[in-house]
């Protein structure tokens, strides 16, 4: 009796609690400073881009403001001869930038990948250009390319041209003076991308082609190029999409011009929108350029088969 008293007067063990929910909870908190901060600067001007681009909104004709459903849309595609001219260039522009890169990046990337003496300096005087910004690129390019100081002056004092020539006034070399401005900005991109995944393949791989005979060709083609497939075509997805809104470089080094032989559609969006005041019909226009990158990439991701294995 006695015991059995004493077992009765211990006490009952403590309950177990369910689960806090804090815990769980504590990762949504932690994140939710930068969610906010993202909704406010990427989802708030998208949402307002959509908007504005169903409005008739010009702040110097405020008594034309106003829904306009689908007219700019309309307009955009049936009226508006310079959205594609502007289109066709943008796409004349990427492939032409995006694929010269990638060329050359592929070839400075395995330069560098290999053994020599001063290879680090190499390697910094290869990756330097990428730490320009767009602005100071165009600012560089514009003094190479100015018809009193510039490359065209020297090849004039050797018997090469004419003084006073200006390619980047002439339709005829603007286009190619541009690309090449920008091609000493974006090949480092591709370098360092590609240089990274180098660095990555096993040399088990070369080894073994080489004892059973391949040559320098065909070990690029069946060891070098499966292996950085993933890495061109990210690189090559991101550098489109940059190049197709490139605004920076061809602003100040052309201006668009001459006589609008290289704006694109972002420049003439921007145009558009700081100098006419449109936009609505800017907002529009930038809409159509989202559908387009988006359509494109998922085209491209699927055609390449992004992430998936060779078989």
């Amino acid at each position: 009796m006695a015991q059995a008293a004493a077992v009765a007067k211990q006490p009952a063990p403590p309950r177990r609690r369910r689960g806090s929910a804090t815990p769980r909870r504590l990762p949504y908190l932690l994140i939710a400073p930068a969610a906010l901060l993202m909704l406010g600067f990427i989802a708030y001007p998208v949402i307002s881009v959509f908007y504005y681009s169903l409005q008739h909104y010009n702040p110097t004709k405020p008594w034309r403001n106003g829904f306009a459903g689908f007219d700019n849309f309309v307009f955009a595609f049936t009226k508006d001869p310079q959205f594609w001219d502007t289109l066709v260039f943008s796409a004349k522009w990427v492939v032409v930038e995006v694929g010269l890169q990638l060329l050359f990046g592929l070839a400075l990337a395995l330069i560098v990948n290999q053994s020599f003496v001063g290879r680090a300096l190499s390697r910094a005087m290869v990756f330097s250009p990428w730490a320009v910004s767009g602005v100071l690129t165009s600012a560089i390019w514009v003094l190479l390319y100015n018809s009193q100081t510039g490359i065209t002056r020297y090849l004039a004092d050797l018997g090469i041209g004419e003084y006073g020539t200006s390619w980047l006034s002439d339709t005829s070399t603007v286009f190619p003076a541009a690309v090449v401005a920008d091609l000493w900005r974006g090949v480092p991109f591709f370098a360092i991308l590609i240089l990274a995944d180098l660095q990555s393949v096993s040399k088990d791989l070369y080894e073994a082609a080489e004892v059973d005979g391949a040559s320098r060709i065909r070990q690029f083609i069946h060891i070098t190029l499966p292996h950085l497939k993933d890495a061109i075509i990210l690189s090559t997805l991101l550098r489109a999409v940059w190049e197709f809104n490139n605004v920076d470089l061809l602003y100040t080094l052309t201006g668009g011009g001459p006589a609008g032989a290289t704006t694109t559609l972002p420049l003439y969006i921007a145009n558009t929108s700081v100098d006419a005041h449109n936009f609505g019909y800017a907002s529009a226009l930038t809409t159509v350029a989202f559908v387009i990158l988006l359509f494109c990439s998922i085209v491209y991701l699927r055609l390449s088969k992004f992430g998936g294995e060779d078989k």
